[in-house]
């Protein structure tokens, strides 16, 4: 019967594309899986943070329910446009930015002016097209960053300008999450589980970022909640060998011995913590060159290693 609550581990991250990518976690208890996936995707859809467009004014229009000379688009699709725009920011300060384009033509989130602060990730994003060659489209632009969704009402409150039009803004840059629970065993533990979250971004974070932003944040609301009260665990269950198994191919140089004594044991063809292990105190004697002062100092080395 286990008595500790083995913690999981990263074992796997299989990446489909920059903006695409599964993590597989385990071993987990049982019943674990579900738990931390639910929780996980939860925090990913809503909590990550992000960058949007929270309101924009456009020369020419005096109201969004109207439409501007020379542009194909009335505001309220070019409003839509603005929310398409996925944009990555450097600053948590709101920043104003102009588009302007001159003669027909399609106008893109390309045409943005750039920003030291601001990175524009789908550059391609139709905002509206001028259908006159005499015309031009100049709109200003607020963006900001935060969390989760902005209402209209928000925007509406927290505008820089008043003559702005306020939008509704999902800062979230994950785009979906999914993830399934699948069975698992180590050694004769067998009611064991494994979870694999596929993460989907809209580029201006990676999935990696995302997935250790959401369980950082998870992290922290559970500190914050359990006090002073500590619960035993341990690492993940397999982990203990592989650690193990590390540390015994450790150099005998790495081991902080005294050159004397490192010299002898490679003399002596000792090279690993390995080979040192499967010698007796009565063998080590017996190595040519290695006298009691380094029989003392290996005791007191494989004693500080737990070996």
């Amino acid at each position: 019967m286990t008595k500790v609550i083995h913690n999981p581990a990263l074992s796997n991250i299989e990446d489909y594309s920059s903006t695409s990518a599964a993590f597989t976690v385990e071993p987990l208890r049982g019943g674990y899986g579900n738990t931390l996936g639910n929780s996980l995707r939860r925090v990913l859809m809503s909590s990550i943070h992000g960058a949007a467009v929270i309101s924009f004014k456009i020369e020419g229009a005096t109201h969004e329910f109207t439409t501007v000379p020379g542009i194909k688009e009335d505001v309220v699709d070019i409003s839509l446009n603005l929310k398409s725009v996925k944009i990555k920011m450097h600053t948590d300060d709101p920043i104003e930015l102009r588009l302007e384009k001159h003669g027909a033509g399609q106008v893109t989130a390309g045409d943005i002016q750039s920003h030291a602060d601001v990175e524009i990730i789908n550059p391609e994003q139709v905002i509206c097209t001028v259908d006159d060659p005499s015309a031009k489209a100049v709109i200003d632009l607020v963006i900001d960053s935060g969390r989760g969704y902005l209402s209209i009402e928000d925007s509406s409150e927290t505008r820089l300008h008043s003559d702005h039009i306020a939008l509704d803004a999902v800062f979230s840059p994950v785009i979906r999450v999914r993830y399934k629970v699948e069975s698992t065993r180590v050694g004769q533990e067998t009611n064991l589980e494994k979870l694999i979250v596929v993460i989907d971004t809209d580029g201006s974070i990676t999935p990696r970022d995302a997935f250790e932003e959401a369980a950082a944040i998870l992290v922290n609301q559970y500190t914050a909640l359990a006090g002073s009260t500590v619960v035993e665990s341990a690492p993940a269950l397999g982990q203990e060998r592989e650690e193990e198994s590390n540390e015994l191919n450790t150099s005998i140089e790495d081991l902080d011995l005294t050159a004397r004594t490192a010299n002898a044991l490679i003399n002596n063809d000792i090279r690993t913590v390995q080979d040192l292990v499967t010698l007796t105190e009565q063998d080590l004697r017996e190595l040519k060159g290695f006298g009691s002062k380094a029989l003392d100092e290996v005791k007191d080395k494989l004693a500080e290693l737990e070996l």
